[in-house]
């Protein structure tokens, strides 16, 4: 029984539907997405800016802006409890202290006009029964564990350079020991080197807090050194997913080979790269059938007429196409 205990996911989400109201439109931003995540592992989400990945991460915090959805189905299900049901305040003990977010961007995430551990504090005495004093002691701790150190603990965001801002969204997310980390394209504001360096930084609280993550990426490179388990998003579904390997080794959709395809690669001389063809489709009217057929130079009428089931295609591996597409 211990082992069957064992591996229940620590996160589902299962047949997630996401829909906005712009003007008169309605945007079918997430579009019936199933994962899980197992306690101690990183996923990492992968695909084209636009493809839904940070609207499933702000599903799963209960995050997105009220005034723009229309609707929200399915289910997010953390520790056998499905979160979208249970009442904000609720979500608000969840929030922040079992599952956390680093954000994209770390001016958008941080108050101007308050120094960084005093942020860093407000969140700790929220989640935590500790006075003023500890919670600025345990904030200068969490902030010079990401490389804060603490002469500068007191300053104010503006103080800090894009690296060191976003070593401080780290610090904030990490506070409490969430269960769940979600990375938002941690990276997407910082030079290279910077980007290794908070990818390490990420890496080792993982490892050290015991930490599961989601990490999501346009970067296929950075989820050969972090991720455990990959899903690959389009238009809104996930049309790929299974281990790292298996879908680094044997990509089954043909979107997935089109994102490998335009990877340089160092030990293959070639003119040029092969980019996918066209456009991500408009999330106001996807085409029918399979949302990737327009830029799929494989698709059948089949594909253009019904919507492709998810198969299995090795153990662990599934994919939304059952093509066998060289």
């Amino acid at each position: 029984m211990s082992n069957t205990e064992d591996r229940t996911p620590l996160l589902q989400l299962k047949d997630l539907y996401v829909k906005y109201a712009s003007g008169g439109d309605t945007v079918h931003a997430v579009n019936g997405v199933s994962l899980e995540l197992e306690a101690g592992k990183t996923l990492g989400l992968v695909g084209e800016t636009g493809a839904g990945k940070t609207t499933i991460a702000k599903s799963i915090m209960r995050i997105l802006p009220d005034h723009a959805v229309k609707s929200v189905e399915g289910q997010v299900v953390f520790k056998g409890e499905d979160i979208l049901t249970i009442p904000e305040t609720g979500m608000r003990r969840i929030r922040g202290s079992s599952i956390s977010m680093v954000f994209q961007d770390p001016m958008t995430a941080l108050n101007p006009v308050r120094t960084v551990s005093r942020q860093i504090a407000e969140s700790i005495r929220l989640h935590q029964q500790v006075d003023k004093r500890q919670s600025v002691k345990l904030a200068i701790e969490i902030l010079e564990k990401v490389g804060i150190t603490s002469d500068r603990v007191h300053e104010y965001p503006h103080q800090f350079s894009g690296g060191m801002k976003q070593r401080v969204i780290i610090a904030l997310a990490i506070a409490c020991h969430p269960e769940i980390l979600i990375a938002d394209e941690p990276t997407t504001a910082l030079d290279v080197t910077i980007q290794a360096q908070v990818l390490e930084l990420i890496s080792k609280l993982r490892d050290d807090l015991g930490t599961s993550m989601i990490l999501i990426t346009h970067d296929l490179g950075v989820v050969v050194e972090i991720c455990d388990t990959v899903a690959v998003v389009y238009a809104g579904q996930i049309v790929e997913t299974g281990g790292k390997d298996a879908v680094f080794d044997n990509p089954a959709h043909p979107y997935t080979k089109g994102l490998f395809g335009a990877l340089p690669d160092l030990y293959i001389d070639v003119d040029r790269l092969s980019p996918i063809g066209g456009l991500p489709p408009d999330p106001t009217n996807l085409p029918p059938g399979c949302a990737f057929h327009p830029r799929c130079t494989h698709a059948t009428d089949e594909c253009r007429e019904s919507e492709p089931q998810i198969i299995q295609v090795g153990p662990g591996h599934f994919s939304r196409c059952g093509k066998t597409v060289e």
